[in-house]
């Protein structure tokens, strides 16, 4: 299992997309990336994660493994916001997935979300996401991923890319896309205990505040 050090000050926002299909919220591409931030890489089995290892199959040029962790706080620094972290939740998750296979965005990949680096050949032929209640597990080898991931395997029939996926140099997938991001209360804050009344107040005038408009494009893998 992948341990992650979590900076329990900063801010943390939940992303969001619009399910109306003529929406510009959405993931629209998929980048094939050497450090996924998700900190999974194709096919990896437990006793190889420390060593970020992953399955080829020579035969039938496939890659497989998670392109969104459900509840997975994602680092982010930027102008506008700083430093935070961006969490996908399942309803989130499966919202994507659904406008994603609705446009056709099965071809979408990219090379380190690099638009002038889009390549061909290269498809999504297995997609869903794990639940629970309907008896979908996760994929083998991620087990301990939470439930309501983003599980892909995709056929690379581009030559580059293959041979790119073989040295190493790629080694997981990464979305990206445009969101809206919803903030909750900074990790700091977690316990309502800790808040004094005008902390309270503040904090909410803030939050309805961003949530008014907040938008913000994001390459959640880079």
């Amino acid at each position: 299992m992948a341990f992650i050090s979590i900076r329990m000050e900063l801010q943390v926002y939940k992303a969001r997309i619009d399910p109306n299909i003529d929406s510009d919220l959405e993931v629209s591409y998929i980048g094939l990336v050497d450090r996924p931030a998700i900190e999974r890489n194709f096919q990896a089995f437990k006793a190889q994660q420390q060593r970020a290892a992953f399955i080829l199959n020579e035969e039938k040029r496939i890659i497989s493994g998670p392109a969104m962790i459900a509840d997975m706080p994602i680092y982010r620094k930027d102008d506008q916001l700083g430093e935070y972290y961006v969490v996908f939740d399942k309803l989130a998750i499966q919202t994507i997935v659904e406008k994603f296979s609705a446009k056709g965005y099965l071809k979408n990949f990219n090379l380190f979300h690099d638009q002038q680096q889009k390549v061909s050949d290269v498809t999504i032929f297995n997609s869903f996401v794990s639940d629970t209640d309907l008896g979908i597990p996760p994929m083998t080898g991620f087990e301990d991923v939470a439930d309501g991931s983003w599980f892909i395997s995709a056929k690379v029939n581009n030559p580059s890319v293959w041979e790119a996926v073989k040295a190493g140099t790629i080694k997981g997938f990464s979305v990206e896309g445009l969101f809206n991001y919803v903030p909750v209360i900074a990790q700091k804050m977690a316990s309502s205990n800790d808040l004094t009344e005008d902390e309270c107040c503040f904090l909410k005038e803030g939050i309805d505040s961003l949530q008014e408009a907040m938008q913000a494009a994001v390459l959640v893998g880079s």
